[in-house]
């Protein structure tokens, strides 16, 4: 197993994300198959200095829904950041890797230090 350690002072969300849902599906191992949840471990540390272009901070909305009818509920970036970072990055990795049953398994791999 083998732990990768990420620094995400000033990066783009979006590239990070993708490089660690690389690394999570183990594409960067000589050993990598699709069919196998990779066994690599992804730390990332200063979440909170993590960076989006343009106006994200005030037009990306984040979406959830409970189930029931009426309870769709909706959060913008700026908000959700403040009061969650590491969900913005989760949910950023998540979109990023295939939907499948390996993406709960792989995402636990995934650990943020704040």
């Amino acid at each position: 197993m083998a732990n990768f350690t990420i620094d995400a002072k000033n990066k783009p969300l979006g590239r990070l994300a993708t490089e660690i849902a690389g690394i999570l599906q183990g594409k960067n191992s000589p050993d990598y198959e699709p069919h196998k949840a990779g066994d690599n471990q992804v730390i990332v540390k200063n979440i909170d200095q993590l960076k989006v272009s343009g106006n994200k901070d005030s037009q990306k909305i984040y979406y959830r829904h409970s189930g029931k009818p009426g309870n769709l509920k909706k959060e913008t970036y700026e908000s959700l950041f403040e009061r969650a970072p590491e969900k913005v990055l989760i949910n950023a990795v998540r979109g990023m890797l295939p939907r499948n049953k390996l993406r709960k398994e792989r995402l636990k791999n995934l650990i943020i230090e704040k």
